[in-house]
This record gives C-alpha cells, structure tokens and sequence, in this order.
C-alpha cells in the first residue's frame, strides 16, 4: 500500500522536527510516537516497509540506526492500537454470554 499524501506529510514533519539524525533523543521519540498515534486515530493507514523505504530514500537520514527506531516506533504504535481496537470491538459484544 503506497503512502497517501497526509502520511507523507507527517514523515517530512519527522525529518523537520529532529535535529540530530544520526541519534534520537527521548524528546523526538515521544514525538514520533505522537505523530504516528495521530495517523492512526486520523483513520489513515501506513505500511511500516514504505515508511522505511521512505526514510532510506529522503536523504537525510544517513544514520541507519536512527531509521530503524523510527520504523519500529511506527510499527509499535501500529499494532498497539490495532489491539487496542480489537478489544473494544470485543467488549463492545453486548451476546450477554459473559
């Protein structure tokens, strides 16, 4: 799945937003984090590889460690929420077979 404009949008708000690429401080991590809870809770949906692809490829994340954290953030961030929704789905189950 290609990422959609507004994604896009938020991952050149990434690269703006930290200073030094080549290590992530605790502040760019909640950040990050933030900005990717957004997406989600916008109903937009991200593939984590073409987030990925997206940093290798935007030029200025030499430090592949630092691309690595962000791609893990994403997918961490990602997945919570897709538990998070599958359990309100389950606790909104009104079968009364609790």
């Amino acid at each position: 799945m290609p990422l959609t404009n507004n994604v896009i949008i938020k991952l050149n708000e990434i690269t703006q937003m930290v200073e030094d690429k080549s290590k992530l401080s605790e502040y760019d991590i909640d950040m990050i984090k933030s900005i990717f809870k957004n997406i989600i809770e916008n109903n937009e949906r991200y593939d984590v590889d073409e987030i990925e692809f997206w940093f290798e490829n935007e030029g200025s994340w030499s430090s592949k460690e630092s691309r690595v954290r962000i791609v893990n953030l994403a997918n961490y961030v990602q997945d919570k929420y897709q538990q998070t929704a599958h359990l309100r789905i389950i606790s909104d189950d009104d079968c009364g077979c609790s």
